[in-house]
């Protein structure tokens, strides 16, 4: 990775194309009969160094986007869009993979092998390999289009975190603030070149603590407004008409691929398989989450009246106000915890929990290929056995995509030898400026954890086919593993970890405070989130009606109801999930999906020993993370669960039952 040029990603990517189509063709073009081996599984050799590349690609993009490797970017993406349409739309590629998918021989294969036989046909017919010739060329210029579109909607929301960050003149305006949180904010107005001042990038791990902590209403206000407004400017980069022509051609898509909208398509082969039920269970949550996001207002704008601000509050107020009602009745402040919340002591906790339930060791690796200095690399090993490498980015620079995330560089497989993994967990935190230890908001400390969820469900993986590897899952069963590792965050072993700069446990007293407040505030947090999913499933399903984002968004939240304190946790311009891919459009409702899974999966760790009980440990391990897709994802749950999940085990993790 340190020896990666910009300029050498398109001669790469176009010879990685070129060869890979050569060997597609070659099996396409295969006298022999149709056969697992000479047709699924010789596709699953195929493009091994073409895969490398791209993968590359996609660390660079998410990564280290400058504006070289942007242009680079905008010229490949739709080529990289038709390139996968010329492999799904080989008619004689198709008829082969049909024939082994009808084939009686079928049944004689493993379980893993007719999953990755029914995985490949699917992925062909939901693509359109089953389309008339004209309709393919049509669905490429629609997916080529689209990939431009989308690829342009995440430049230009990545420009708009670049471009605008708030400054502030006069240190009396950060009142409220802590001291490191202010430290970091003169680092990055010098690394501006605003020396003297003070800048907070305009990211979600910057913004949020600012929202949250100061006392100067105008100052929140600057600071919500510059975020909410990204991609909405009005400016080179505003995404509006982006959004309004990526959907107008999505809706065309389904209706080629004979859908009626689509979240009808996208949803064909999910867990959740309609709109319907998704929205079914969007709603279910949304009411009770909303109607405790109410009353924890009324009290808010109680407090703020008492305290001398009377008038209504607005959304760039809730969080301050939340943390001063959740100080009021439960003697917590979050501030107080912050301290604890150290970057690194939070990474050796995650370690040290996943060596608690899965036996895995992370040890630091010196000398191998970074592409920054402030990465760090770890073997993971368990029992002895080397099970990949995971990469450590977790500081914001110019040309990264704001939020967190995993990613896999390579994927595990043995089809013809062991290869392991290699994955990465990204964040955009703040240096502080004078070299003492970057502090975490509990937010942000419970995000690692959640990303780390998707590290350890890559690195577990155990399975024959690349295809079927680590989180290369149905997105509706994604999540699982990710979100069921936030509560271990909260565990009474992973708090030993929690010590401030002089070494200091976090006190017993506050431990205690933080688990009674477990559930304040998850009516503003479920409902921010869920508003979001349930707007991005009724965008996606207008179908070829026209949508103007801004109306729409208007008109979406007054259907809900959504209260003025409340904004989308992802406004439609800034929806990156959405509109930077196609990876959570019609999807979003992923998370809520998935909760309802991990509750109950955590509830079968309180059913026993407790959270590291070592029996239902090793059973999530072997029935969930190692599995990949060689298991249909509801079996994979009864397997591990017994039974099919309930919901109810989500209304009581999130206190809501006597909300109703």
């Amino acid at each position: 990775m340190d020896q990666v040029k910009v300029d050498l990603f398109q001669p790469a990517l176009e010879q990685g194309m070129k060869d890979t189509l050569d060997e597609y063709r070659r099996i396409a073009e295969n006298e022999a009969a149709p056969t697992f081996e000479n047709t699924i599984e010789a596709m699953e050799r195929a493009g091994q160094p073409f895969n490398r590349a791209v993968n590359l690609f996609g660390v660079w993009s998410g990564s280290k986007s400058d504006d070289a490797f942007r242009k680079v970017e905008v010229a490949l993406s739709p080529r990289l869009a038709a390139f996968s349409d010329q492999i799904i739309q080989n008619a004689q590629l198709f008829r082969r993979v049909k024939a082994v998918y009808d084939s009686p021989e079928k049944s004689k294969l493993t379980p893993e092998q007719q999953r990755l036989t029914w995985v490949v046909h699917n992925q062909f017919v939901k693509q359109g390999a089953a389309l008339d010739e004209a309709s393919k060329a049509k669905l490429s210029q629609l997916n080529q289009k689209l990939a431009e579109l989308t690829t342009r909607f995440a430049q230009n929301q990545l420009a708009d975190e670049e471009g605008e960050a708030l400054l502030v003149e006069r240190q009396g305006e950060l009142a409220g603030l802590p001291p490191e949180q202010v430290s970091a904010a003169a680092a990055e107005a010098e690394r501006r070149g605003k020396k003297g001042q003070w800048a907070f990038a305009n990211t979600r791990s910057s913004m949020e603590p600012l929202l949250t902590a100061a006392d100067n209403r105008a100052l929140r206000q600057r600071a919500f407004e510059i975020w909410t407004r990204r991609g909405d400017n009005g400016n080179a980069n505003d995404n509006n008409a982006l959004v309004t022509e990526i959907l107008s051609l999505r809706a065309k898509k389904a209706k080629l691929l004979g859908y009626p909208t689509y979240a009808h398509w996208r949803l064909s082969d999910q867990m959740a398989k309609t709109p319907d039920t998704a929205l079914a269970l969007m709603t279910s949550v949304w009411k009770p989450a909303v109607e405790q996001f109410k009353r924890d207002v009324a009290e808010c704008q109680a407090l703020a009246a008492k305290a001398g601000q009377p008038e209504p509050l607005e959304a760039w107020d809730y969080r301050y106000w939340a943390e001063k009602l959740r100080k009021a009745k439960y003697d917590l402040d979050f501030n107080e915890v912050k301290p604890y919340l150290q970057l690194e002591k939070m990474r050796e906790a995650m370690f040290f929990a996943a060596q608690r339930l899965y036996g895995f060791t992370f040890s630091k690796v010196d000398g191998l290929p970074v592409f920054d200095p402030h990465q760090t690399v770890y073997e993971v090993k368990a029992a002895g056995e080397h099970f990949g490498l995971w990469y450590f980015d977790p500081y914001a620079r110019p040309g990264k995509a704001s939020g967190a995330w995993m990613s896999a560089y390579r994927e595990q497989q043995n089809v013809d030898r062991p290869i392991t993994t290699i994955v990465s967990n990204n964040s955009n935190f703040i240096p502080s400026g004078d070299g003492s230890p970057v502090t975490l908001s509990w937010d942000d400390a419970r995000t690692m954890f959640h990303e780390f969820g998707h590290a350890l469900h890559g690195l577990s993986s155990k399975v024959k086919y690349p295809t079927l590897s680590g989180t290369n899952t149905t997105r509706d069963f994604v999540e699982l593993p990710s979100q069921f590792n936030e509560h271990y965050l909260s565990t009474p072993e992973v708090m030993k970890f929690l010590v401030n700069a002089k070494g200091e446990p976090i006190p017993t007293a506050l431990v205690e405070r933080i688990n009674k407040a477990a559930t304040f505030n998850q009516g503003f947090q479920v409902a921010e989130a869920q508003a979001s999913a349930i707007v991005d499933m009724k965008m996606h399903l207008m179908g070829e009606t026209p949508v103007e984002p801004k109306a729409f968004e208007k008109a979406a939240l007054a259907e809900l109801g959504v209260p003025r304190q409340l904004v989308l946790r992802h406004r439609i311009p800034a929806f990156g999930h959405v509109f930077s891919g196609d990876g959570y459009a019609a999807g979003y409702y992923s998370y809520i999906w998935a909760e309802v899974l991990e509750a109950d999966a955590y509830e079968a760790f309180l059913e026993t020993s407790g959270p590291y009980d070592p029996v239902v440990a090793k059973r999530f391990h072997t029935a969930i993370l190692s599995v990949g897709n060689t298991v249909d994802p509801a079996e994979a749950f009864r397997a591990f669960r017994g039974r099919d999940p309930r919901p109810d085990a989500l209304l009581r993790a999130k206190g809501f039952n006597a909300a109703g």
